[in-house]
């Protein structure tokens, strides 16, 4: 009944948004005076001059519009707008017919575009900021500009979200050149060497697919003011205490036929420089292998706080990185992109975690003290053709890394040592190919890879007393883990289109081969026993069947699509130390729906449903006993999960380029069902033994989401806000007790970015959030987290400035909550060479700790974590 229920709900919602088609269309092109056509005129029908408007049109590249329009009057008023030119109003008959209209310029309104041309342009789906507009004085590469365009959202990490969706490409002069790891080019390129930012929306990256697939999320392009550009950035730095050194150099060249990015940075004040090669690559669909690491064992962790690294990060890195793009020839591009990674970080704290159960409440109290190596290479070698009738892309991709932790935890009663080493090492290829043969496109992809995992957790004395040694304590425990995986996903297909459809059937099948080896030591003799070993081996496969259906309105203001997949997957999973052997196989629907409607130039709405079905990752599927962690003892000897999810979106947006003015909102409900409940016994110390139970039960989300940006442009200000709302219930057994978990969250936040004025530079963020979870109609605990920053920088003379800066961080679970914060910075500026002298004084109230507090739905945490001392550190850093 359940999937009845999901089916018709998914019919249902395709049924609303699809209808609605009216009685009549009006079909147009509008022309200027020397009769070029005009793309991106608002046509605007309404009963009559007076009466509020019934519907919306816009000219798309060729002039050209439809609109339908349900209204029982007899006659309809229609008024034609564009940017620059005089507005056009004709009484029409209430009926089908098309009609043409010829825009004068205004001499008023260009002054107004040519005054508003000064910040931005828009020209069909891109939009386009001037660089200088934007500038403030203390902005030194494109990173800090990006923060003050409106519609753009910088996270923490660097990851950029416009329209609170994250950018697909991170384009310099239309080139993938870091293929996303854009944080290098963000906080190294510098702003003065950049003309415009360009934001394209519902941007297709491969050209054969361009007016046949769409896709709502943007891309960002870099605009360069020379055609080749050398810039880049480079950074010396010596302070204390104690000894404190930063060096960084990262030259870059770009030209339209090569472009390269070098760095070497090294410190051990802080900077985190593992962020710089971070990978924001997103995608395509049906991509679904992948070679990252998956950590099977860990040590415990102090939480570290939410805020910059520097104040915090106890660290010695180096980090080298090569990217090098050259065009072969047109629309060929052949990429390098590959870095090493070595830090060794120091972490120190304590942490106080509450468990709640139904019957108990369980507190353990933790002083950590870890040491962490981390040794990464990283790589990829990429070929790409992009081409108006073809694409070729083939990706080879490898990771490698040798990590090692250590730690040590003080316990009231005990010391425990723990000491993890984690190689790993991976390499795959991924292949997709496009071509035009006839009027139809034919589509190949494969992506094929390995990967070998090894990690060896070692506990100091023995854990787990109770199930190892009948109560009696011992020296040691020692985990090994080794897993395997190999993998390919093959398809074919072709992709026509049909008038106003576009089809786009695939045939493809996917097979992937785990194998998972585990051993306990206990004292250095290995435990004999069936339940704590794991010899398994893991083999899903799949025979799929997707086709897709799209619809492009000509207007090109309405664009659905409706894909159906149908897949074959079988799986099965065998272990030498257990006779019993699982196997499943389904056969499963996936259906799934979206839309975009262009309301007006500035409105637009969407809407997706889809259900899908989810089954067990080996992962979940053991059956002897692991040791995640000095007190997780986690297995799962029960079927192979399968989880049904149905979920369903919806959204507005209103995007104004000329007041400069971005609104965004959004709703999703997941609801999901599934045949594996999972168990948690948490003991009196905090050991949880992990199981998992055949038992049906669901769960369910709610999620809601708005976000808004101005620039202010006589005030010289940006305005960013965004807030979000989540409610979510699930089943859980805790201590044996079926019991049902509620979480609700809540957060706003919000930034401002002003030059108050010639000589005064302010900036302000802040962030507040609730968490509230509980069993049933109770709450058992509710955390409130604030955080606020305070930046001014005055400008005494045009070339120096000093930099104040404070910031809070409080909580409403801890006593010693309340955290504070103060900065000082001074920075000249020479002009011959270009270079920046900043003296720096961070920390100067000496905060040595920081408290912080985060809950999941059965447990919060409160940590104290050990922060890097007042230290003082003179830079001076040259940008090209």
């Amino acid at each position: 009944m359940d999937h009845l229920r999901g089916t018709f709900l998914f019919l249902t919602f395709l049924f609303i948004f699809s209808k609605g088609y009216s009685q009549i269309e009006i079909w147009g092109k509008v022309f200027d005076d020397q009769h070029q056509t005009l793309g991106g005129a608002t046509v605007t029908v309404s009963k009559d001059s007076v009466s509020s408007i019934s519907a919306y049109g816009i000219s798309d590249a060729d002039g050209k519009f439809r609109i339908a329009v349900e209204n029982e009057s007899d006659s309809l008023f229609l008024k034609v707008a564009y940017m620059g030119f005089g507005s056009v109003t004709k009484k029409i008959l209430n009926q089908s017919q098309t009609l043409e209209f010829e825009l004068s310029p205004s001499t008023e309104s260009l002054k107004e575009v040519i005054v508003k041309s000064e910040i931005l342009r828009q020209r069909g789906d891109t939009l386009s900021f001037s660089v200088a507009a934007f500038k403030s004085k203390n902005d030194r590469v494109i990173g800090d500009v990006l923060k003050r365009i409106p519609g753009i959202d910088i996270r923490p990490n660097g990851q950029i979200f416009y329209n609170d969706e994250p950018i697909q490409k991170y384009y310099i002069e239309g080139l993938d050149l870091l293929e996303g790891r854009y944080n290098l080019a963000s906080n190294n390129l510098s702003a003065d060497a950049v003309s415009k930012v360009e934001i394209l929306e519902n941007h297709q990256p491969v050209k054969v697919l361009d007016s046949l697939e769409f896709l709502e999320r943007a891309s960002l392009n870099i605009k360069l003011k020379r055609d080749v550009t050398f810039s880049g950035t480079a950074t010396a730095g010596i302070g204390a205490a104690p000894l404190l050194w930063q060096t960084k150099l990262t030259p870059m060249i770009f030209s339209k036929k090569q472009q390269a990015i070098f760095t070497y940075q090294s410190n051990n004040t802080g900077k985190d420089a593992s962020g710089e090669v971070q990978n924001f690559s997103i995608q395509y669909v049906g991509n679904n292998y992948n070679i990252e690491e998956y950590d099977w064992l860990s040590i415990q962790n102090v939480s570290a706080p939410p805020f910059s690294s520097e104040r915090w990060l106890d660290n010695n890195v180096h980090l080298g990185s090569a990217n090098i793009l050259q065009r072969i020839k047109e629309d060929v591009d052949l990429k390098l992109n590959i870095s090493y990674l070595n830090d060794y970080q120091q972490q120190g704290g304590s942490t106080q975690t509450r468990y709640f159960t139904p019957t108990d409440t369980i507190d353990v109290l933790e002083n950590t003290s870890n040491d962490i190596f981390i040794s990464r290479l990283e790589g990829q070698l990429t070929l790409e053709n992009n081409a108006d009738r073809n694409y070729l892309k083939n990706q080879l991709e490898f990771n490698g890394l040798w990590n090692a932790r250590r730690g040590f935890i003080d316990h009231p009663e005990t010391q425990i040592d723990q000491q993890l080493d984690h190689p790993f090492f991976g390499i795959k290829n991924d292949f997709r190919l496009l071509r035009t043969i006839g009027k139809q496109l034919i589509t190949f992809s494969s992506n094929t890879g390995l990967a070998e995992n090894s990690q060896d957790l070692r506990v100091k004395p023995g854990q787990f007393e109770g199930i190892f040694t009948d109560g009696n304590s011992y020296d040691e425990i020692q985990q090994l883990v080794t897993s395997e995986k190999m993998f390919t996903d093959n398809s074919a297909g072709l992709t026509k289109a049909l008038g106003k459809f576009t089809i786009s059937p695939k045939l493809g099948f996917s097979i992937q081969n785990q194998q998972l080896s585990t051993d306990i030591f206990l004292e250095g003799e290995e435990v004999l026993d069936a339940d704590f070993k794991n010899e398994t081996k893991f083999l899903e496969s799949s025979v799929y069947f997707q086709n897709s259906f799209r619809y492009k309105s000509r207007d090109e203001t309405l664009n659905l699509r409706l894909s159906m997949p149908l897949e074959y997957k079988s799986f099965r999973l065998e272990d030498d130390n257990f006779e019993e052997n699982r196997e499943l196989s389904r056969l499963v629907f996936e259906p799934y729906f979206s839309g975009n409607k262009k309301l007006s130039a500035f409105w637009e709405v969407n809407a997706s449903a889809g259900i899908g079905h989810n089954f067990g990752e080996l992962q979940q599927l053991y059956y002897g006993y692991i040791l995640r962690g000095y007190r997780n003892l986690n297995r799962y000897n029960a079927p192979i999960s399968q989880e049904t999810q149905q979920k369903y979106s919806g959204g507005v947006s209103y995007r104004n380029p000329l007041k400069q003015l971005f609104l965004n909102a959004s709703y999703s409900y997941i609801y999901s069902e599934n045949n594996l409940l999972y168990s948690s016994t948490i003991g009196p110390n905090g050991t949880t033994i992990l199981e998992a139970v055949a038992r049906d039960n669901s769960f369910d989300s709610h999620s809601l989401s708005a976000s808004g940006s101005k620039y202010f442009r006589k005030l010289a200000t940006t305005l960013k806000l965004n807030t979000s709302y989540n409610l979510s219930q699930r089943q859980q057994l805790l201590n044996n007790t079926l019991t049902e978990v509620n979480s609700k969250s809540f957060n706003l936040r919000g930034n401002v970015e002003t030059d108050i004025s010639s000589w005064l530079i302010g900036s302000y963020s802040g962030n507040f959030s609730t968490y509230t979870s509980g069993f049933g109609d109770s709450d058992f605990q509710k955390i409130e987290t604030h955080q606020y920053t305070l930046d001014l920088y005055f400008y005494p003379r045009k070339n120096q400035y000093l930099r104040v800066s404070s910031e809070y961080y409080g909580n409403s679970l801890s006593e010693n909550g309340d955290n504070y914060f103060v900065n000082v910075g001074y920075q000249f500026t020479f002009d011959k060479p270009r270079m920046d002298l900043n003296i720096s004084w961070r920390n100067i109230l000496n905060t040595d700790q920081f408290v912080n507090a985060y809950s999941n739905q059965y447990y919060y945490v409160v940590s104290s974590y050990g922060l890097r001392p007042s230290q003082v550190l003179a830079t001076l850093k040259f940008t090209l």
